[in-house]
């Protein structure tokens, strides 16, 4: 465990003082006490005030509204749990077995916990200007996005369908590949009883969006007239 451990240090570039507190956050419920339940709890609050300590910085003329958003985006559950797969945080998690068998690896939100456990861990033994600076590492690429686009192309969809024939579209999940920790899911959606979009992604949610955005982009393209056909 030990030698583990100095990997996903490496890969943090932070070194605990305390190993204790990192194996407590990489510590699920299912697996034994002491597990990162209260360390998630602190690492929820530490991550709000160093990604709005970052967006302030960055976006010095931005308002508040804006502001606003941009944090809500940036520590919602499918940004912590792609941020989270970058870092491989899956290979260090400690969890019971029956977790482990319900594949709790992969799960999007037991590693977007699991995140959160380890920036309170960071932050207890290192203090807040090392949280700080993980963070803004972690999150350079998401925190420089120029412009904060409407991603949510299913509700985009859902709106113009039930505008149009005041029904919503239907979503299904058609496959699974690979192992739990590293599953890519395809989905569907369907109008009118026809597909209209197909989506591939690491998560349910994100495969939907995709197929979504499909569907919003065929419409573009060919009109609603389509749908009545």
């Amino acid at each position: 465990m030990a030698e583990k451990l100095k990997e996903l240090e490496e890969r943090l570039g932070y070194s605990f003082k305390e190993k204790a507190l990192l194996r407590e956050a990489l510590t699920h419920p299912s697996y034994g006490f002491p597990h990162n339940e209260r360390l998630e709890f602190l690492g929820d609050s530490v991550l709000g005030v160093c990604i709005t300590h970052l967006l302030f910085e960055a976006f010095p003329y931005a308002k508040e509204g804006e502001l606003s958003k941009r944090r809500a985006h940036l520590v919602k559950e499918e940004t912590l749990f792609e941020i989270s797969h970058k870092l491989g945080l899956f290979e260090f998690l400690r969890l019971g077995k029956g977790e482990e068998l319900d594949g709790g690896r992969g799960k999007p939100s037991v590693l977007a916990s699991a995140f959160e456990a380890l920036i309170g861990a960071i932050y207890l033994d290192g203090g807040l200007e090392e949280a700080l600076k993980i963070i803004r590492r972690l999150f350079e690429d998401f925190i420089k996005e120029p412009s904060l686009k409407n991603t949510d192309y299913k509700t985009q969809l859902q709106e113009l369908i039930q505008a149009i024939f005041k029904e919503t579209p239907v979503y299904k999940v058609i496959s699974e590949k690979g192992p739990d920790h590293q599953k890519t899911f395809e989905a569907v959606v369907r109008i009118k009883g026809h597909i209209w979009g197909k989506g591939e992604g690491k998560t349910k949610k994100e495969a939907e969006q995709k197929a979504a955005k499909e569907a919003l982009t065929k419409l573009n393209e060919k009109g609603n007239s389509h749908l009545h056909t």
